[in-house]
């Protein structure tokens, strides 16, 4: 039986990520007992459930069907070993995350000794990338992503949000001058932020009352990493807009000065996200509830009704 339970595993992998590859990499199995066990299953079966070629793997009609069974199968085995043992209070096994870089860094792992306090049998693999992954084909248990979802076929529980504000170093400020408003950006030296998953330069937005401002503003480098782009405001490379909580700390040091404290720009709502068509474990249930709790307490995630300037350095010095 156990081996029909981790041949149905394989299956439901292998028709998930289209390629026995992945799934086997997915599951840390050897390619070889990957393609043999789904071989043992349509055996067994008397069916044909994937066709194989060299570039892709695609299921069957009756693999299709099989596939939704093994689901709902699979999902209650796991309900009903949680419900008969110390899981749901002690979870354990592999956990594959991946988050934002700038999240990653500066808020998530400082707080992770106090989850490993909590739930010592995890064992995470934590991917950083502010690259949005896909979780089914690369085998990741949850995600935590900022910005709207586009993707149907996850589950979503927003956590918190993340504020942006402008900022610039003081070498530069004392080299090029103040701007007093978003407009003054246009004769200004800004760094931009392209999207890793489209390659599209991202706007500058302000709000202040009821005036907004959209500025597609020609930078003179573009990043697609968030600690890279902070990096480049500390450089002296030009004027940035990223969040609060990355600049804080550069702010209240004076090694950035924030620029336009009364203007705010469009805040960035945060998931924890999860394929929906799988179990929802009781690993990947406490990492979800802890995630909501640090966010909860931090103290730049949360909507900002007006703004709040970042604690400042002296601005006479600049």
């Amino acid at each position: 039986m156990n081996n029909k339970l981790q041949a149905m595993e394989v299956f439901v992998q292998v028709v998930d990520t289209g390629s026995f590859t992945r799934a086997a990499d997915a599951l840390q199995l050897p390619k070889a007992t990957v393609s043999t066990l789904v071989q043992a299953l349509e055996t067994a079966l008397s069916a044909k459930l994937l066709h194989r070629t060299t570039r892709l793997v695609t299921v069957t009609t009756d693999g299709a069907a099989y596939y939704e069974r093994c689901v709902r199968i699979l999902s209650d085995v796991r309900d009903a070993e949680e419900s008969l043992s110390r899981t749901r209070l002690s979870p354990s096994g592999r956990l594959r995350v991946d988050m934002p870089t700038g999240l990653a860094s500066e808020v998530l792992i400082p707080a992770l000794p106090d989850f490993f306090t909590r739930y010592p049998d995890i064992m995470m693999e934590l991917g950083s990338t502010d690259r949005p992954v896909d979780l089914v084909e690369e085998g990741v248990d949850c995600a935590v992503r900022g910005g709207e979802l586009v993707d149907s076929n996850l589950i979503a529980r927003r956590v918190g949000v993340v504020n942006f504000v402008t900022a610039a170093s003081p070498a530069y400020l004392e080299r090029f001058g103040t701007p007093q408003h978003p407009r003054d950006l246009e004769r200004h030296r800004c760094v931009n932020y392209f999207s890793a998953k489209t390659g599209k330069i991202y706007d500058w937005d302000f709000r202040r009352g009821e005036e907004r401002i959209d500025i597609a503003i020609r930078g003179v480098i573009a990043l697609n990493d968030s600690n890279a782009y902070v990096k480049a405001g500390l450089s002296g490379l030009g004027v940035i807009q990223m969040t609060d909580y990355l600049l804080a700390e550069h702010v209240e040091a004076g090694r950035m000065v924030q620029l336009l404290p009364d203007w705010t720009s469009d805040p960035l709502p945060v998931h924890v996200v999860y394929p929906q068509n799988r179990h929802l474990s009781a690993k990947v249930r406490v990492f979800v509830e802890w995630v909501s709790e640090v966010f909860a307490n931090h103290p730049y995630m949360h909507l900002r009704a007006v703004p709040r300037p970042l604690p400042l350095a002296a601005m006479e010095t600049i």
